[in-house]
């Protein structure tokens, strides 16, 4: 069994309020929850435009849930372009 994590770092340019953070972060995390993860916002909770990730998959081994989590990368790449400023994997077990 393999859990790895994946924290991604955010810039919502767009984002004018909190609200509009929330917002937009909640279509990004409904279309990573279609890739069999859990998502969280688990930093920057009072910024407008920035914003931390933590996605967790679990998997038989390590190279499926890093496949799964690449999966999600690409898939805000390709509704957000340009919204992801840093991304970090870590195997945990």
């Amino acid at each position: 069994m393999a859990v790895v994590l994946l924290t991604i770092e955010l810039h919502v340019p767009f984002a004018q309020s909190l609200k509009d953070k929330r917002m937009i972060l909640r279509g990004v995390k409904d279309r990573a929850a279609k890739v069999n993860v859990s998502v969280a916002e688990i930093d920057h909770h009072d910024l407008w435009q920035r914003a931390t990730l933590g996605v967790v998959a679990i998997a038989t081994d390590g190279a499926h849930a890093e496949r799964e989590l690449q999966a999600v990368v690409n898939e805000i790449e390709r509704h957000e372009p340009g919204f992801i400023t840093r991304t970090e994997i870590e195997h945990l077990a």
